[in-house]
């Protein structure tokens, strides 16, 4: 059975902002991976649960305000049992509005427990003009636990040609397994000198990273092999030990999102044992 909380949603004060909260676990059930628990607390949830490959279970997290503005807060801890197949996305890109000189925070937990798949591919966040961000997403896996997933990052607003010129962000992505790092990456953004810079983002407001285990080196060539989709954009694809790192650079989140998307689709039968199957909130 699946325990469901929905705990109340409350606005505090106008002035500290919406706090929502979500914890998934995930655990074998009848041959199939299902969602045993769904605990919510403010505006953070999700959709039913899918299974258009059979014993994965899909799951899209949904934030209905639709964006998030300063003084917010979203926490999201997700528990992927022992032996579990899960993949999570989002119906759309996570808006960072405007803050009025507040912290907006992003924190997001997951755990992989052994012989268990967590794949996490939610879409992009955007940073309105004046936004002030911090995103922190860490993964923890056990000794034989799998994951890819990745990160998409858009800060300012390229289509109306408006940058980030002022507000900032902070972001960590992590990935430890058995408590010892396995990849650590922080980026600090702070208005256009940083946005700029050679040692930075060259100017470029897209960036992205694709993390993937138990990688394979004979697909280094293949995934080199793939077009970024803008003659610009910076790509890369490097391996240590057992970790695959992919990295965008670029003007375009539908170009980082279908450039890793080609990824995953290449490295999903080798790490899943099962081809690329989208979810379906993609298509709509």
């Amino acid at each position: 059975m699946t325990e469901t909380d929905t705990g109340a949603t409350v606005r505090k004060k106008s002035t500290d902002g919406w706090t929502a909260r979500l914890e998934l676990e995930y655990g074998v059930r009848q041959e199939r991976t299902a969602l045993i628990r769904n605990r919510h607390l403010g505006p953070l949830m999700v959709q039913r649960p899918l299974y258009p490959e059979g014993e994965v279970c899909h799951t899209c997290i949904l934030h209905p305000p639709g964006g998030v503005v300063g003084g917010d807060r979203l926490e999201i801890d997700v528990f992927a049992g022992t032996g579990t197949a899960s993949l999570l996305t989002t119906p759309g890109a996570t808006k960072f509005y405007r803050s009025g000189g507040r912290t907006a925070v992003q924190n997001q937990h997951l755990t992989v427990h052994d012989n268990a798949l967590l794949e996490w591919l939610p879409q992009d966040n955007i940073l309105f003009p004046g936004a002030e961000a911090l995103i922190k997403t860490r993964i923890d896996l056990a000794p034989t636990a799998r994951f890819m997933g990745w990160e998409i990052l858009c800060l300012g607003l390229p289509v109306n040609r408006q940058r980030l010129s002022s507000g900032s962000l902070q972001t960590e992505l992590s990935l430890y397994r058995s408590s010892s790092p396995l990849f650590m990456e922080r980026l600090r953004v702070q208005g256009s000198k940083d946005l700029d810079r050679c040692a930075g983002l060259r100017g470029f407001p897209v960036t992205a990273t694709f993390i993937a285990t138990d990688g394979n080196r004979d697909l280094l060539s293949a995934l080199r092999d793939l077009a970024p989709g803008e003659n610009d954009a910076l790509y890369g694809v490097t391996m240590t030990d057992e970790i695959l790192v992919a990295r965008y650079l670029g003007h375009s989140t539908f170009a980082a999102r279908g450039l890793f998307t080609k990824i995953w689709s290449i490295l999903r039968p080798e790490i899943a044992g099962r081809e690329a199957c989208a979810p379906r909130i993609w298509a709509t």
